[in-house]
């Protein structure tokens, strides 16, 4: 029987690599098959998270990107293309999570989470989908968060930029599912709930009231382990979803149901 998480002989772009849920999500490509090109802003660590997936038997491609950054996302894509020749799977995973209400953000902090958390996904796509529409087939996931469909229970964690792009990534999403199904391209999001990564480390993770109300308020008692992401995102990526597209999972143990 075919097994349709295999990833043998693809290529997948991972934005966001060196660490976290990007990382974990790298790996886990190398492990299904996959050659993988890992962009982001830190060569050093880039490099790290290489060797290990190296260390598995397939290539891996480190690329400094700062997605928010146009010159910088035109460059990396084209250098991924000059070294893998094509493009099978793109995982848009780089983002920020700015904190503060509408009364508190600066328009410089609004604009700078917006370029990244949202024009980079758009940049990515930009020059990633033609290659895509020639060959017939692609897989584009990009990561939403819980935070698209609902806000931060506590008041004192008000994220309103981080709602307000991480809901236009599930619209970007829908526009892009709609428009691209008839080239053999999908394209879908994944809603992560708090999950452990530099990003939550220095805020969330060491704010114990926020902790303890999230824990109270989700159904798993818990914030999301390391690697719990990677099936959904497999599932996106592979031949197992070819008939899916222009959907939303959230991975967030119950958090948005109740």
């Amino acid at each position: 029987m075919k097994n349709l998480f295999d990833l043998t002989g693809k290529i997948a772009v991972v934005t966001g690599a060196s660490s976290g849920l990007g990382m974990s999500a790298a790996l886990a490509y190398a492990e299904y098959g996959a050659d993988v090109a890992l962009l982001a802003r830190r060569k050093e660590k880039l490099e790290q998270v290489a060797d290990k997936i190296r260390e598995m038997g397939r290539k891996a491609l480190t690329v400094v990107c700062d997605v928010s950054d146009p010159e910088s996302v035109k460059s990396a894509t084209e250098r991924v293309l000059e070294y893998y020749g094509h493009v099978d799977i793109l995982l848009n995973n780089a983002g920020i999570a700015t904190r503060g209400s509408v009364e508190d953000l600066s328009i410089e902090d609004w604009d700078k989470a917006m370029n990244t958390n949202v024009r980079g996904m758009y940049l990515l796509c930009k020059y990633f989908v033609p290659g895509m529409r020639e060959q017939k087939y692609g897989k584009i996931i990009n990561i939403a968060s819980v935070n698209a469909i609902i806000a931060d229970k506590s008041p004192l964690l008000a994220r309103h930029v981080y709602n307000s792009s991480k809901a236009a990534i599930n619209g970007l999403t829908l526009g892009m599912a709609a428009s691209y199904m008839q080239d053999g391209i999908t394209v879908n999001s994944i809603g992560p709930g708090l999950f452990e990564s530099e990003m939550t480390q220095d805020t969330l993770f060491k704010n114990e009231s926020f902790l303890n109300i999230y824990n109270a308020t989700t159904p798993a008692g818990r914030p999301g382990r390391e690697g719990e992401l990677n099936g959904t995102i497999l599932y996106f990526s592979s031949d197992a979803s070819s008939y899916v597209t222009g959907q939303y999972i959230v991975v967030d143990g119950g958090a948005s149901i109740v």
